[in-house]
């Protein structure tokens, strides 16, 4: 019989081989993982690429084609400006709204329980309105919430009560619009025959980290969202966004108005889902320049804007946003490891962000970020992961969403969520 120690060295390269077996099958499993990334991405992004072809723009409209402002009629638009500690922005805003050319609005501006000097600045502008203005410019001061509403919509809700115009845009108190940006619009609905109209507004980006951050956020969106087919009534694709999202005043009131989504944190994509629910048409526009707001400042800014609205778009479902994090730490780590697979690995590696490159591509009718950005995915991304995981850890945590000094507990804002679901 064999010592102890000849067994040992008899058995050793079987127990290597087996070893340089699993790891041998291991890599493959990496690489072929990061081909499929590859080929996912690479025809993602090219769909998007001629897709986002048909997406209008409003910056190719011909003025000369608009309809023509009547003398004497009504405003045509009203837009409900709801603003709360508002005061550095609000200002800009009503400014751009009151230039707007070739069409009539009626502007309605909510305090909506500031506590800085956002009322104040509201009415100081109202106040130098003359009567022979071709716009009006009404502010409501609201000092109460009640029970069942979040503050935003409930702030919109006082002002589509006082809306008199066949169409009623819902903006922010932070965007700012370019002379004939209305007119535009509604030309371009007109056009369209739309009910709905979702103008995507340009997002400035002033450091190379914001870009980094939203072009990941943007090029993620298209694997749920074909904004082309937003138009399309037999498609699952619907949008709406809290900066433009212009509804005819009919089609609102038919989806409920604000009371539909009174305790809704994404009540613009809440809206959106609801006019392409009850068949009205929706159309998505692109327009660099037209509508222009400041989202977030800083890589790490684009986390606390997310903090109300991260877990919100996943509708509260831990593991839905738990199975997407790590789909997406999957993207991380596996190009990496792929790396140092050999050739098959590194050529992966390449086609996959060959493929993140193109979708960042389609994208830049949108936010005019170049493809070279994709270099940048991995860490981009991970930043997007923590933002969504400390969204809904905060959230979980204190039991609701906290937002400007208002409490909003949890079981309540599922209770009242609108139909639609996550991707």
């Amino acid at each position: 019989m064999a010592a102890p120690h000849q067994l040992d060295r008899l058995t050793a390269p079987v127990g290597n081989n087996v070893a340089m077996a699993q790891v041998h099958v291991f890599a493959w499993i990496v690489v072929a993982l990061v081909w499929s990334l590859a080929l996912a991405w690479i025809y993602k992004g090219s769909r998007a690429l001629f897709g986002m072809r048909g997406v209008p723009d409003l910056n190719a409209l011909d003025p000369a084609k608009l309809p023509l402002l009547e003398e004497d009629g009504g405003p045509q638009v009203t837009v409900i400006v709801p603003a709360c500690n508002e005061e550095q922005s609000i200002e800009a805003t009503l400014h751009s709204l009151l230039a707007q050319q070739g069409i009539r609005l009626q502007v309605i501006a909510i305090d909506d329980r500031s506590t800085d000097r956002t009322g104040e600045r509201m009415e100081a502008l109202g106040a130098r309105i003359s009567a022979s203005a071709t716009h009006t410019l009404k502010v409501i001061r609201n000092r109460e919430l009640p029970p069942g509403w979040l503050g935003k919509p409930h702030a919109m809700s006082l002002g589509l009560a006082r809306a008199v115009a066949p169409w009623v845009l819902m903006t922010d108190a932070d965007v700012s619009f370019a002379p004939r940006c209305l007119a535009l619009a509604l030309g371009l609905a007109e056009q369209r025959r739309a009910d709905h109209l979702v103008l995507l507004p340009t997002l400035i980006c002033t450091r190379w980290t914001e870009r980094a951050a939203l072009a990941v956020f943007q090029a993620l969106a298209q694997w749920s969202l074909r904004l082309w087919k937003v138009e399309d009534k037999r498609a699952r694709d619907f949008l709406g966004v809290g900066g433009f999202n212009m509804i005819r005043g009919q089609a609102l009131a038919t989806i409920g108005g604000m009371e539909a989504v009174r305790l809704e944190v994404v009540e613009d994509i809440s809206i959106g889902w609801l006019v392409k629910h009850h068949g009205f048409q929706s159309v998505v526009a692109v327009g660099p320049g037209q509508a222009s707001l400041r989202w977030f400042e800083g890589a790490t800014g684009l986390s606390a804007n997310l903090e109300k609205n991260g877990f919100a778009a996943f509708r509260f479902n831990l593991p839905l946003l738990l199975a997407a994090v790590v789909s997406n730490v999957l993207q991380i780590a596996a190009p990496v490891a792929a790396l140092f697979l050999g050739w098959w690995g590194v050529a992966a590696a390449a086609a996959m962000y060959l493929g993140i490159a193109i979708g960042y591509r389609a994208n830049r009718k949108v936010n005019g970020i170049s493809p070279a950005y994709a270099l940048l995915y991995a860490p981009a991304l991970a930043l997007l992961c923590w933002a969504f995981v400390r969204s809904a850890f905060l959230t979980l945590l204190r039991g609701g969403v906290a937002w400007r000094g208002t409490f909003y507990p949890l079981a309540e804002l599922k209770r009242n969520m609108v139909g639609w679901r996550a991707w």
